[in-house]
């Protein structure tokens, strides 16, 4: 992703600052999705592994990158606190 466009994105809901997502957050994350435990803010079931994404300063929000777009979606994002194992 480029760092420019990196640089100005904030979460939709907590307008904190976003960092992409290490390899032990992305592991954790797509563990819990294998594992059908992974629901997005519109209730809906995660079921799709993802390879990128995006987290909120706090570690507590994530929002999936399809094909380098950010979706930066409320109904798309990811409560980290559903992921036991979610770096914090």
């Amino acid at each position: 992703m480029d760092r420019k466009l990196l640089d100005i994105l904030c979460c939709p809901l907590s307008r904190q600052p976003l960092a992409l997502m290490g390899a032990a957050e992305l592991a954790a994350l797509n563990r819990a999705i294998g594992n059908g435990a992974v629901k997005r803010g519109d209730g809906g079931v995660l079921a799709q592994p993802i390879t990128q994404g995006l987290v909120t300063l706090d570690h507590k929000t994530v929002y999936r990158i399809d094909d380098s777009i950010p979706v930066l979606l409320a109904d798309e994002a990811i409560d980290t606190a559903q992921i036991a194992d979610f770096p914090r």
